[in-house]
């Protein structure tokens, strides 16, 4: 949801609280006018259509740590969002306060701060209202301007509404922190963010400061290697939008839609949950990583892992490589990756060079990628093979059917390729005798996995371009 339509359901929303004010300044179970109210443990704030609840919690087995957190009330368990989460109060004697210049303010039991909005203080008078989309909001009662808002803050959840990215102007990033255990919200190893160095952006699950899965670049539909998200188009619209002020993965829920989460668990998986009322349970929709194809660079630089070949190696090589180093290859060990056969002829501004077709893949990590989204892919060929250190290109754009448009474009190496449902076509350069004696024209190569269990190697079929 972008930030213009937060701000109009904000001002609609402070417009009713307004009509609903008592002269105590609590508006509803929902608002609470910026006087010095305060919640304190055992009291609620219910958004209006009474799906997400703010309090205090103890998660499941340290019964003595309480928290501020707000949760899908119908799931309690499901806790979306937590203030204090690497300052736990020790007894139920907490309160969060309404009305301090410091905005939102989280005292113990002997009036020490365990967590702070630090909103910035204004003389008009601010409302603090919990919004149906599970929004937490501070803002002015009369203009509506927002000072301070839970979605800028994500915990370990991303609801539908909230963004995954980076303000470039600011340097401002919202990212998702998994919780350290199932009942520990302080935050744990792994972190989910919107890679924004690179465009086509892509999602990244880093473990500390390891890379440990992908979900392959942005292609205006969906992320190469999430062919899930196809399944979504009914109930979630998923985009990544790119403006000055942000770059951003957003989540929109369609009308008549369960309620859904993205949320990242303590042991490195992503799962993405829907609720199901009637049976008050949470179905997986989509969960990574999927398999060890997942598991980042997994078969290392031009290496492709393939699922569907586990009883012999998910790993081989690209047509035109062969393992870097084939005794640790035997053992399964293939991080090294494979290496070129045949050298590429690029000197004195010509080449001989071709390109192989990989298709229905992943595409590769986009960290040495450059993209031009006018650049045609006829224009995106010729501008490969006029750099010498131009690797593979693909479509940075396919909603547009066909070959797909807009040039993304790899030097050096290639790594976390894999074969994937509605996969992309990669193009790989290989130097021309990987092609066979060819005299004439420079040929391409059309590749796509084997579908037998047996074999881990692709089936290519070549043809002129």
């Amino acid at each position: 949801m972008a930030a213009a339509t937060i701000k109009f359901l904000y001002r609609l929303a402070l417009v009713l609280s307004v009509l609903l004010t008592s002269a105590a300044g609590i508006v509803s179970n929902t608002t609470l006018v910026n006087n010095g109210a305060n919640i304190t443990d055992g009291e609620t704030m219910v958004s209006d259509g009474g799906s997400f609840t703010l309090g205090f919690f103890a998660p499941t087995g340290a019964p003595t740590k309480r928290y501020l957190g707000i949760w899908f009330t119908a799931s309690p368990e499901a806790v979306c969002w937590v203030a204090n989460r690497d300052r736990p109060l020790n007894d139920t004697s907490g309160v969060l306060v309404f009305g301090s210049a410091r905005g939102l303010l989280l005292l113990d039991g002997s009036g020490q701060t365990a967590w702070s909005s630090n909103t910035t203080a204004t003389s008009a008078p601010a409302v603090t209202q919990l919004l149906e989309s599970g929004n937490l909001v501070v803002g002015e009662q009369s203009s509506g301007s927002i000072l301070w808002q839970s979605f800028d803050h994500p915990s370990n959840t991303l609801l539908p509404g909230m963004r995954l990215g980076k303000n470039p102007q600011t340097g401002d990033e919202w990212s998702l922190t998994s919780w350290r255990a199932p009942n520990d919200p302080s935050p744990g190893d792994h972190h989910l963010v919107l890679d924004t160095q690179a465009l086509p952006a892509a999602i990244v699950l880093w473990q500390g400061n390891v890379k440990t899965y992908t979900t392959g670049p942005w292609n205006g539909l969906r992320f190469s290697g999430i062919p899930e998200i196809a399944s979504y188009s009914g109930m979630l619209s998923v985009q990544v939008v790119v403006r000055p002020d942000e770059v951003a993965y957003i989540v929109t829920t369609m009308p008549d839609a369960p309620f859904s989460r993205l949320v990242v668990n303590d042991d490195g998986t992503v799962e993405r949950l829907a609720w199901e009322p009637v049976s008050r349970t949470w179905n997986v929709w989509m969960r990574s990583p999927r398999d060890l194809c997942d598991s980042y660079a997994k078969c290392g630089a031009f290496g492709l892992c393939n699922s569907a070949t586990a009883s012999t190696q998910f790993c081989s090589c690209i047509d035109g490589f062969s393992p870097a180093s084939p005794s640790q290859w035997y053992m399964r060990e293939t991080s090294d990756g494979c290496r070129r056969r045949t050298p590429l002829d690029c000197s004195n501004g010509t080449t001989t060079d071709g390109f192989m077709v990989l298709g229905g893949v992943k595409l590769p990590d986009t960290d040495n990628a450059t993209v031009d989204m006018s650049a045609t892919l006829e224009q995106c060929r010729a501008r490969c093979l006029a750099n010498c250190s131009c690797v593979a290109y693909a479509a940075a754009d396919i909603r547009g059917g066909g070959d797909g448009s807009g040039c993304v474009m790899w030097t050096d190496g290639v790594v976390d390729v894999r074969y994937v449902d509605k996969g992309q076509d990669l193009y790989v350069r290989l130097a021309k005798s990987e092609f066979g004696k060819q005299k004439t024209a420079p040929v391409t190569m059309l590749c796509y996995p084997s579908h037998s269990r047996f074999t881990h190697s692709s089936s290519c079929q070549l043809r002129t371009i």
